[in-house]
C-alpha cells in the first residue's frame, strides 16, 4: 500500500509539535471528527485543554491558510462569536515535522437545534455581523465561489476517474451536461455582490453555549461568495417550512446586514455544486486510508445511481420559483 503523508504523523510528532508553544502535555490526545485535516484535542499539564489542527499536506498555499486564520482572529477581534487560531512568536501557522498546524483554544457547546424562532434569529443576528464584517476586506488568496471551481472541474475529475460504473457514464455525463448550462445561467444572472464568507456554515459548523448562544468552528473552506451561501444550509424541510425558518433567520440578520432577495434563486444552484463537489472531494482523497474506511459504498452502484437521481431532482428543482422572503419593517 502506498504511504501516505498523514502516516507520519504520529502522537509523538502531534505533542511535539503543541509542545513547541512553550506548555507540557499530558499525553492524552483525542482524535477529533475531522477527515480533511486531522484535528486533536490535547490536555495540558496545567489544566488547560487546546485543540490542534494539522492541514492537509499541499491542499492550501501558506499564504491562504494566512488570511483564514487573519479573517477568523479579526471576527473574533470584534466580539463575533468564533473560534480563532491562538498566537505564538506572533503567528498563528507553525510548521513541525513536515506539517503546518495551529493550536486552538478547546470551546465546549453542543450541537445547535435551531428548535425556536429566537435560535434562528439570534444565528441570523451573528451571520448578518459576520458578513458585514465580511464586506470590510477582500480575500487575495482564498477560493472564489464560481461554476468553474465547484462545478466543471468536479464533473470533469468525476468522468475521468474509476468511482462511477462503466454502465452509468453516459447516464452521469447527460446529466451533468445538461445542468452546467443552467448553473451558469443563473450565476451570470445574479448581482456580483461578493464577500468573505464562512463557506460550509452548516450546523456541523456551529456550536451551541447555554450562556452565550452559537458560535462559529472551522473556517478551513472560507472564500469569497454571495452571501446566501452561508444561509442555505441552515434550512430545512419542505418549502413552507424553509420560507418560515429564513424569515426568522434573516430577522436577525437584517438587523445587521442588508440582505439581496435576488440571491435565493441561486439556493438550488448552490445546492446543486454542493453535491458535485461533494463527490470530487471524495474521489480526489481515495488515497487516504481514512477514506475508503469511512465512505465504502462511495464506489458502489447504488451511490452512483442515487447520486445521478439526486441530480435530476436538482435540475427540476432549478427551473422551480426561488423561496419566498419579504422583508418586514417595524
Amino acid at each position: 500500500m502506498t504511504a501516505h503523508p498523514y502516516d507520519s504523523l504520529t502522537p509523538e510528532t502531534i505533542l511535539d509539535a503543541v509542545e513547541t508553544f512553550g506548555v507540557r502535555a499530558t499525553g492524552a490526545l483525542l482524535p477529533l471528527n475531522s477527515y480533511e485535516n486531522r484535528v486533536y484535542r490535547i490536555d495540558m499539564d496545567d489544566g488547560r485543554v487546546l485543540v490542534a489542527k494539522f492541514y492537509r499536506p499541499h491542499r492550501w498555499p501558506d499564504a491562504a491558510i494566512e488570511e483564514e486564520h487573519a479573517f477568523a482572529c479579526e471576527l473574533a477581534e470584534h466580539e463575533i462569536p468564533v473560534v480563532a487560531p491562538l498566537a505564538h512568536d506572533g503567528k498563528t501557522l507553525h510548521h513541525h515535522a513536515g506539517f503546518r498546524f495551529a493550536v486552538f483554544p478547546w470551546r465546549r457547546g453542543r450541537a445547535p437545534e435551531l428548535n425556536t424562532a429566537d435560535d434562528r434569529k439570534l444565528l441570523g443576528r451573528f451571520l448578518g455581523r459576520l458578513h458585514r464584517l465580511g464586506m470590510a476586506n477582500r480575500f487575495q488568496h482564498r477560493l472564489r465561489l464560481t461554476v468553474k471551481e465547484y462545478g466543471e472541474q468536479p464533473i470533469a475529475h468525476l468522468l475521468n476517474s474509476h468511482f462511477i460504473p462503466p454502465e452509468l457514464m453516459d447516464s452521469f455525463r447527460a446529466i451533468t451536461e445538461m445542468l452546467l448550462p443552467q448553473l451558469r445561467a443563473t450565476f451570470e444572472a445574479a448581482d456580483d455582490r461578493l464577500l468573505r464568507l464562512h463557506g460550509d456554515c452548516h450546523l456541523g459548523n456551529i456550536l451551541w453555549d447555554e450562556n452565550t448562544g452559537p458560535f462559529f468552528v472551522d473556517f478551513d473552506d472560507c472564500l469569497t461568495g454571495p452571501a446566501i451561501q452561508d444561509l442555505w444550509m441552515l434550512l430545512s424541510g419542505e418549502r413552507a417550512e424553509m420560507e418560515k425558518q429564513l424569515a426568522e433567520v434573516l430577522s436577525g440578520y437584517t438587523e445587521f446586514m442588508d440582505f439581496d432577495a435576488t440571491e435565493l434563486r441561486l439556493i438550488e444552484p448552490l445546492r446543486t455544486l454542493r453535491i458535485l463537489h461533494y463527490n470530487a472531494w471524495l474521489a480526489k482523497r481515495w488515497d487516504d486510508p481514512a477514506f475508503p474506511r469511512a465512505f465504502p459504498w462511495f464506489a458502489g452502484r447504488r451511490y452512483w445511481e442515487e447520486q445521478i437521481l439526486s441530480l435530476r431532482q436538482q435540475a427540476a428543482l432549478l427551473d422551480e420559483p426561488p423561496l419566498a422572503w419579504e422583508r418586514r419593517y417595524g
